[in-house]
């Protein structure tokens, strides 16, 4: 079939096609939705483009790669695979790819398709209790990640990965053993949506945040469902269930980056506990491997059981006797310095923490509440004492909006702070300026002055109009990262304009060809029908296409000849 034809034959396929069966082709060949096609012409020629075709052939099944080879070969596609490369817009009709399909086929695998992995023996008896303690292990690594990062963003480099600063601070802070690790969860996290990117960190997603006050086991449900949803679709049989994990290597031919995403999904899957380090499925997981939910019964049996109770001591540390349930871990953190981490953790409060925690909204009264509920020692007199001065000196600065002169006000009776503040050079940013009213105001946002005087060690607190203290929440979140299920949703824009432009096939792919070949100047056999009935070809040199009509140089007669589109059959190229 010649590439114009080939053109030609997929856009009328494309025009036959639903708006969900377009947009899933959209989506599966990674089309971007601000793409500038007028009509389906434009659609069939960028989706046949060598380039195009050569990004489409790696997403690719095993099936699917053996029956496009096939058919390259002479053997039209047949069956569920001929439906599958026909919705890629691989195949036509007919079964037989398109020439540049076939041309990019025979490029990529000039060997044809390699053979499939031999099935490997019968497995041993899978490591429960080492695939328990790297599911309980990983959950909480990740949890350290997300906490991280809300307190910074994780920088990335210009590929997208980790800075080699942000994975020593990863390490430093207990999160991962080691910088590979660090790779290996922020990409796991990543995949399933806790964290988000933007151009320069991640950030954790709304999701994430919730993530974190999700009891362990919920946690890992929730993130091994998600990874299995996000495994290559090439890694899963017909009815729903992964493929054995030796076959993954092998499970997209024309993948010259195959193997290694391979062993990067087997990797995540070990480390979250839904795989051993030998590759066997957990048994918890086996019901996920078949396409069905995770049984965590059976992992909840091996995993170290919640305390929601501490030690707090004289010596201003917390100790829990085994694993703190997770939202009142992330509460704690936010108030005390973590320590240690293990089944038995242990945590220092000071003032520095203590004042950060009510920067973040905390009250001493509710800081006295939590830690009273759940010490199995009482409040430490010590502790206590920390709480109440960090909370009376905290609030010696008071920031609040005015909606009278849309000014932010910086209170506080402290004549010493109030002059500080005035001076300081750190403070520049935000134009600190003294009122009659022995007051400081600035034209800047009362959230960014309130952040510029803690970042300052200024004891500042946000109060409300009514001077109540408000919590100001200080991380920021990325957009949740998760796609919409409706990829006609995706596309409206460009299905609405692709529809516009479906008129009278036959005269709009006649108008193309003129169009081209004008543009190139090419010399082209015109068939026209003249007045008499009778069909006449002129061999012109195409000069110009516009008002109806076509303009060129007839190279027999060495004149200007002039025909309406209206007439014309057909156009031949001339080799």
């Amino acid at each position: 079939m010649p590439e114009t034809s080939a053109q030609r034959a997929l856009a009328v396929s494309l025009s036959a096609r639903s708006d969900d069966q377009l947009a899933r082709l959209f989506s599966d060949r990674q089309i971007s939705p601000s793409v500038t096609w007028r009509d389906m012409f434009d659609a069939a020629e960028a989706l046949l483009d060598p380039a195009s075709v050569a990004r489409a052939l790696p997403a690719l099944t095993r099936t699917e790669s053996e029956s496009l080879a096939a058919a390259v070969a002479g053997t039209p596609v047949t069956g569920p695979a001929h439906d599958d490369l026909a919705a890629r817009a691989l195949v036509g009709e007919d079964g037989r790819p398109f020439p540049t399909v076939a041309e990019a086929v025979r490029e990529a695998l000039p060997d044809g398709i390699p053979d499939a992995t031999d099935p490997a023996p019968a497995p041993a008896a899978v490591a429960t209790a080492a695939a328990a303690e790297a599911a309980f292990t990983h959950a909480a690594s990740v949890a350290d990640i997300l906490l991280q990062t809300l307190e910074a963003p994780l920088g990335r480099i210009g590929s997208g990965s980790l800075g080699a600063t942000e994975r020593r601070r990863l390490v430093d802070a207990g999160a991962v053993s080691t910088p590979a690790d660090a790779d290996l969860l922020v990409g796991l996290a990543a995949e399933v949506g806790l964290l988000g990117a933007n151009d320069r960190a991640w950030l954790v997603s709304p999701t994430g945040r919730e993530w974190l006050r999700l009891p362990t086991l919920e946690r890992w449900k929730r993130t091994a469902v998600a990874l299995r949803d996000a495994l290559p679709r090439a890694y899963r049989a017909a009815g729903g269930e992964w493929l054995p994990v030796e076959e993954w290597a092998g499970a997209t031919p024309f993948d010259p980056e195959g193997p290694d995403r391979a062993e990067l999904w087997t990797r995540r899957l070990v480390r979250w506990g839904v795989l051993d380090a030998a590759g066997r499925v957990a048994p918890w997981a086996e019901p996920l491997a078949r396409g069905g939910d995770v049984d965590v019964s059976a992992l909840r049996d091996l995993l170290p059981p919640e305390v929601d109770r501490v030690y707090l001591q004289n010596d201003l540390t917390a100790i829990a006797p085994g694993p703190l349930a997770p939202h009142l871990d992330v509460r704690l953190r936010g108030m005390a310095a973590r320590e240690s981490r293990a089944q038995a953790s242990s945590y220092r409060f000071s003032a520095a923490s203590i004042g950060a925690a009510i920067t973040a909204g905390e009250t001493a009264d509710s800081l006295r509440e939590f830690l009273t509920g759940i010490s199995l020692t009482g409040l430490p007199q010590p502790l206590a004492y920390v709480i109440e001065r960090t909370a009376a000196e905290h609030g010696r600065v008071r920031v609040m909006s005015d909606p009278a002169t849309r000014l932010t006000r910086v209170v506080t009776d402290d004549e010493t702070l109030l002059r500080s503040m005035e001076i300081d050079q750190s403070l520049r940013s935000i134009a600190l300026s003294r009122t009659d009213d022995d007051e400081l105001v600035s034209h800047v946002s009362s959230d960014v002055v309130f952040w510029a005087l803690t970042d300052a060690h200024y004891p500042a607190v946000a109060v409300d109009a009514d001077g109540r203290p408000r919590a100001l929440e200080r991380a920021k979140l990325s957009a949740d990262a998760q796609p919409s299920s409706d990829p006609v949703e995706t596309y409206t824009d460009l299905l609405r304009r692709l529809r516009a432009g479906v008129g009278d096939s036959d005269a709009a792919w006649l108008e193309r060809e003129l169009d081209q070949a004008v543009r190139a100047r090419a010399v082209i056999d015109v068939s026209v029908r003249l007045p008499d009935g009778s069909t006449r070809v002129f061999r012109l040199e195409a000069t110009g296409l516009g008002g109806g009509r076509l303009r060129g140089r007839d190279r027999g007669a060495d004149v200007e000849r002039t025909l309406p589109l209206s007439h014309i059959d057909g156009v031949a190229p001339v080799e």
